[in-house]
């Protein structure tokens, strides 16, 4: 198995992960109750997808 010849470098390691950053996610907004949401999915907190109710929602008390 091959094994390193020399160490790697702080800034050549450093310049590497440059691009490993996290993004942030993009949410969209829910058409029934305006609330944001992840796209594609449906919305917690009123339970709609695509016009149609496809989660029972408990009311909190």
């Amino acid at each position: 198995m091959a094994n390193p010849k020399r160490r790697h470098s702080k800034a050549r390691t450093s310049k590497r992960r440059a691009h490993d950053g996290l993004t942030a996610v993009g949410l969209s907004e829910c058409p029934n109750c305006h609330e944001r949401k992840l796209p594609h999915r449906a919305c917690p907190k009123c339970g709609t997808y695509k016009g149609r109710d496809v989660l029972e929602v408990k009311e909190a008390s």
